[in-house]
């Protein structure tokens, strides 16, 4: 196995009638309101096959994913939880692990999803919250996604208030050249027990069939892309001279009628996806 499955059981199932203290280490807020657990457990309903949620802590919102008869497994790192869990998931789909050491494709594999339609969902810890989405994003298997981030992460990777405008950067761009990306809803503090100290939002992901940078070229685009904005504010072509020729820096920006005066933030998503695919030709 990849990850255990916690079998065994810790005395008899008792029923949920309160919350179990939310482990801080662990970045838990468990969600309360009602309407945003509607809304993110009723995103991509019609359209997956399969169904993986990771962190569910209690089954908040594993009870209502349950309801929709896919296949179904969890991942959670907290022992804790499979008491709870098991009332709405078979007890082998229970998988007690730190979801950052888990390889999801060999997991999905494991059980037969190698040609379903894959739907994610999670309300990501705030601490681990962007290593597990650039995780989830180089798994080709997952079609779609609901997470919950933290307001301040969920702004790298969607412009939510459009109104101040939004600079690229790193995360977004990774993001958005392999799923189209919406905002699901904006989500208070008060939502949860306990309330964070942070207002929070939920992103709507679906994967692209034809993204512009193959998925193979996943790992070489997100170091280009770590690069390119290590000092957003420099020149653009300053920064690249840590990586590329002089001459592949200049062929490709007048390619794409770049000045290497430009800064990473002023460029919009094709003009990133171009000038790497640029200076890749040009580094043959």
């Amino acid at each position: 196995m990849l990850c255990k499955n916690l079998l065994r059981r810790k005395g008899n199932k008792r029923e949920m009638t309160k919350l179990p203290q939310a482990n801080k280490a662990l970045g838990q807020h468990f969600l309360v309101d009602k309407k945003v657990i509607s809304k993110i457990t009723e995103d991509f309903k019609e359209e997956a096959q399969a169904i993986l949620e990771i962190g569910p802590g209690p089954g908040i919102l594993t009870e209502s994913l349950s309801l929709h008869e896919l296949p179904f497994h969890v991942i959670d790192k907290d022992e804790r939880f499979p008491e709870y869990l098991e009332k709405f998931v078979a007890k082998e789909n229970i998988h007690i692990c730190d979801a950052l050491e888990w390889n999801l494709e060999e997991g999905f594999a494991e059980w037969g999803w190698q040609d379903k339609d894959i739907w994610l969902v999670s309300n990501l810890p705030y601490n681990v919250s962007t290593p597990l989405l650039i995780a989830f994003l180089k798994a080709p298997s997952i079609k779609y996604m609901t997470l919950m981030f933290q307001r301040e992460v969920a702004d790298k990777v969607f412009a939510i208030d459009t109104r101040k405008g939004k600079a690229m950067n790193s995360l977004m761009a990774l993001s958005q050249t392999y799923f189209e990306t919406s905002l699901l809803c904006k989500v208070p503090p008060g939502a949860f027990s306990p309330p964070p100290k942070v207002d929070s939002a939920v992103l709507s992901f679906m994967r692209k069939e034809n993204p512009v940078i193959a998925l193979e070229d996943f790992l070489a685009f997100e170091k280009f892309l770590r690069h390119l904005f290590q000092f957003k504010r420099k020149q653009m072509g300053k920064i690249l001279k840590g990586s590329f020729t002089q001459e592949a820096i200049q062929v490709a920006c007048e390619k794409n009628g770049l000045a290497p005066s430009l800064r990473a933030e002023a460029l919009d998503l094709n003009q990133i996806q171009n000038l790497y695919l640029s200076l890749k030709e040009a580094s043959k």
